[in-house]
């Protein structure tokens, strides 16, 4: 993939149905094998039917800090009441030189990673 790849990519329509959503905690822990880590972000979505999903940003470069949206999906009918959430990314393919950036609706929280 290069600059062009991505900027023909985002040329295309973008959806209607996926929102970044809000988060109130982010951490990253190590996975059982050596330099394996995982993000784990909790919240609450603004629906309690949307499905809320970790989602790497695409680069061409590898980032000091890989940003990953928290992103809400909602299809069909949908409940407009609040409702917990904790969901989890293995980041063996999306993580920067530093660490990663957790990207949601309010906010942003960067988190080192050692190693």
């Amino acid at each position: 993939m290069d600059k062009r790849d991505l900027k023909s990519l985002w040329k295309q329509p973008h959806s209607s149905t996926c929102f970044l959503i809000d988060f109130d905690k982010a951490q990253v822990v190590a996975g059982p094998a050596n330099d394996m880590h995982f993000l784990i972000v909790a919240g609450e979505k603004p629906w309690v039917t949307m499905n809320a999903s970790l989602q790497p940003r695409i680069y061409v470069d590898k980032p000091d800090y890989w940003q990953i949206e928290v992103v809400g999906r909602q299809s069909g009918v949908g409940l407009p009441t609040t409702g917990p959430y904790s969901i989890s990314i293995d980041l063996s393919a999306s993580r920067g030189r530093k660490g990663v950036e957790v990207v949601g609706a309010a906010k942003t929280q960067r988190i080192d990673i050692a190693g």
